[in-house]
């Protein structure tokens, strides 16, 4: 067993147990605080494949912007704070009845295919994105950062309270 072996398994377990803690725990803050540490897993295993720029990317958007997002959501609500998700018990056996055939569909595929390796290069992969940006898609580039500005001078509009002076 190699390095990139032990962390690969160290990444996939870091991945799949808080997962299934988002589903199974019955705390929303809980839920919210496990899939941090989901994101942050399969941040690491896209390191793992050489996928530099996916990897900050997973950091930066999904756990820096949206899942902190998440929490403050969470922690700012009133009352949602001590919500107990529950199902009722007949959606729990058709859900985990579903979830088994799923996974059994999966397992067989996974067990039926013969996966091809690729030779295992490893290079960052930001550096041509950031040529390919700045130099083939600079347009498609620059359009959508003005659409973001606009969306966020949008949400600044929509989200401003309006003051009355009496």
């Amino acid at each position: 067993m190699t390095a990139a072996d032990v962390f690969f398994w160290i990444f996939a377990s870091m991945a799949l147990l808080p997962a299934m803690m988002v589903v199974f725990a019955r705390n929303l803050l809980y839920s919210a605080f496990s899939l941090l540490f989901t994101l942050a897993g399969v941040a690491g295993l896209y390191a793992l494949l050489g996928a530099d720029f996916l990897s900050v990317t997973q950091v930066l958007v999904y756990i820096g912007g949206i899942l902190v997002l998440i929490l403050f959501g969470v922690m700012f609500t009133q009352r949602v704070y001590d919500l107990k998700a529950e199902a009722m018990s007949f959606k729990r056996r058709r859900a985990a009845a579903l979830g088994l055939v799923v996974f059994a569909a999966l397992a067989a595929t996974v067990f039926a295919v013969d996966w091809p390796q690729a030779p295992r290069e490893v290079q960052p992969t930001s550096a041509p994105i950031g040529n390919l940006l700045l130099s083939q898609y600079l347009l498609p580039f620059e359009m959508i950062s003005v659409l973001l500005l606009v969306v966020l001078i949008g949400a600044v509009v929509v989200g401003k309270k309006e003051v009355q002076e009496e």
